[in-house]
């Protein structure tokens, strides 16, 4: 009999199934959490580093004590889920912190638990989609620019309500405005537009997440000598101006965008960065 996938809380392997948190969870009771999704090819973690170092700035930014050697401590918990969990080939990894229990929104204590989750991927490498997304804007709420941001948080409220309009009107993703109705990024990734050549993505300021696979894909584009502009303020219109759009994070590296109301687009800069980003991943 095949043994119950586990996940890692705190250093300790549990059955997935099993019951860990109690009514004093603050993650539960108030969001007061982070997270990374986080690609890996068996114990070959993409980008590992990266995603560990936004979770430090983050940890910092909420006030939250960021354990002594907790790179390494990560790092080794990591492999050994997907060792236990024979996940060796594509896989996410999702890794939450949040404060431990105690308090209403004082917390009693700053320390932190975390847990670590493994679940299957259909790709071990980044693949670009055969099908163009279709998207559309989601305007009922935006989102506010502030210290916290950048960061994958549990106040995902925002991008649920995103999601749930996205399947409304049948896109296959929807993107968020700022509080002064510019581009922000979509439900789960960052956007680029693609105009004469020049890579263009909303500036961190605007009130986007500080995305891993931003960075990763303008590294890339600089590498194919494609100019990026990387602090740019992108309204609606620029997206029916553009030649290419595409949406870049961790899980997915690079996903095209072929329709934006009329607007209809094609692929070209998106699989040139795709073969550069697995190159530079999978070397």
């Amino acid at each position: 009999m095949t043994s119950p996938e586990k996940v890692c809380l705190d250093g300790k392997l549990y059955s997935k199934d099993e019951l860990l948190f109690g009514a004093e969870n603050r993650a539960f009771r108030y969001g007061d959490s982070l997270f990374e999704s986080i690609h890996s090819n068996g114990t070959e973690i993409q980008f590992l580093s990266e995603h560990l170092d936004r979770l430090i700035h983050g940890m910092e930014a909420l006030d939250m004590i960021v354990p002594s050697e907790f790179k390494g401590r990560m790092k080794s918990n990591i492999n050994f889920l997907i060792n236990k969990n024979k996940a060796f080939a594509g896989t996410r990894i999702r890794l939450s912190i949040f404060r431990k229990d105690g308090g209403l929104y004082s917390p009693v204590d700053n320390s932190i638990s975390y847990l670590i989750e493994t679940s299957v991927l259909e790709n071990a490498q980044y693949i670009l989609n055969r099908k163009g997304l279709k998207i559309g804007i989601y305007d009922q709420i935006r989102k506010s620019q502030n210290l916290i941001s950048r960061f994958k948080t549990g106040n995902s409220l925002p991008f649920i309500l995103a999601a749930n309009y996205r399947k409304k009107m049948n896109w296959d993703d929807c993107i968020l405005l700022n509080d002064r109705g510019h581009i922000v990024e979509s439900t789960s990734s960052n956007l680029f537009v693609v105009k004469n050549g020049n890579l263009l993505t909303p500036s961190i300021e605007s009130g986007c997440v500080s995305g891993i696979m931003r960075e990763q894909i303008i590294e890339a584009a600089v590498n194919l000598n494609l100019t990026v502009f990387d602090d740019c303020t992108i309204t609606p219109d620029h997206l029916l101006n553009a030649d290419e759009l595409f949406l870049t994070n961790a899980i997915h590296g690079i996903q095209w965008v072929v329709a934006y109301k009329e607007r209809r687009y094609f692929n070209k800069t998106a699989k040139l960065l795709i073969e550069e980003l697995n190159r530079k991943a999978f070397a």
